[in-house]
C-alpha cells in the first residue's frame, strides 16, 4: 500500500493557504486544517469550500471536553462533510466522539502522544509509562472505543498496527524526507519507512509548505511513499 499524503495547511491566513493549494494543483487532494488556520485564518470556512470542490479535509482540532460537548462538537464537524477529525485519545472522549460521528463518513482519530514529546516530556506530564507504553495503551483503548484510527509518531506505527489490526487508519505526522530539518519534532521518520512500518496516512507540513517549489516537494514525497524516486 502506497498510503495517502495529507498536506498540513499550517499557515496564518486563508489567502496563504489558497495560494499553496493552487500551487499544488491536482498533485494533492487531502488537506489538514489545524488550530493556526482554523482559529486565525477562516480555516473552517476554507475547509467547507475545499470539501465542496471535491477535496478531502482533515480537521485537526484535538477535541477534549465533557462527553456531551465532545459529542455535539463532533456532530457539527461531521455535518461539514470532513473526512477526518482528531480528538484526544482518552477513553471517554473517544466513545463520545463515536456517538457524534454516527451515521456520517467522518473518521475519528485519537491523538496518542504528540510527536513533539519524548519520554522526558511524558514523565513530566505525570504518566507512569514511557512514550511507547503510553501509545500502546491508547491504541488498545482506541480499538475498544471503535474509532476509525490513531495519530502517532511513525516510530510507533509498527507497534500500533500490531495492536489495532489492518483496518484502522494510522496517521503519522513527523514525516521528514531526506535532507529536511526535524524542527520541533522529536520522533520523525522518512516517508517510505513510515509506510513500511504500517502508516496509512502521512501528514506533511513544512517540507512542502516552506519549499521553494511546493508541488515538486509533494511529488518527491509521493514518489518516496510509492517506492520510487524523482530525479
Amino acid at each position: 500500500m502506497a498510503g495517502t499524503l495529507i498536506v498540513a495547511l499550517d499557515l496564518d491566513t486563508r489567502a496563504e493557504a489558497e495560494s499553496l493549494i493552487e500551487a499544488l494543483g491536482d498533485t494533492v487532494d487531502f488537506y489538514k486544517i489545524g488550530y493556526q488556520l482554523a482559529y486565525g485564518g477562516d480555516g473552517l470556512a476554507l475547509g467547507k469550500a475545499l470539501i465542496a470542490a471535491g477535496k478531502r479535509v482533515f480537521f485537526d482540532l484535538k477535541l477534549l471536553d465533557i462527553d456531551n460537548t465532545v459529542e455535539k462538537g463532533v456532530a457539527a464537524i461531521a455535518r461539514t462533510g470532513a473526512s477526518m477529525l482528531t480528538v484526544h485519545a482518552y477513553p471517554q472522549c473517544m466513545r463520545a466522539a463515536v456517538k457524534g460521528a454516527a451515521g456520517s463518513g467522518l473518521t475519528i482519530l485519537g491523538v496518542s502522544v504528540l510527536t513533539s514529546m519524548d519520554d522526558r516530556d511524558v514523565a513530566e506530564a505525570g504518566f507512569a509509562r514511557d512514550t511507547a507504553g503510553l501509545v500502546a495503551l491508547r491504541a488498545g483503548q482506541a480499538k475498544t472505543a471503535g474509532i476509525g484510527g490513531l495519530v502517532c509518531s511513525p516510530l510507533e506505527a509498527q507497534m500500533v498496527r500490531s495492536i489495532v489490526g489492518p483496518d484502522m487508519a494510522i496517521v503519522t505526522p513527523g514525516i521528514r524526507p531526506a535532507g529536511s530539518a526535524a524542527g520541533d519534532q522529536k520522533r520523525v521518520m522518512g516517508p517510505a519507512e513510515a509506510i513500511a512500518a504500517g502508516a496509512s496516512h502521512l501528514v506533511v507540513g513544512r517540507p512542502i509548505t516552506a519549499a521553494a517549489d511546493p508541488k515538486l516537494a509533494a511529488r518527491v514525497i509521493l514518489a518516496e511513499m510509492g517506492g520510487t524516486r524523482i530525479v
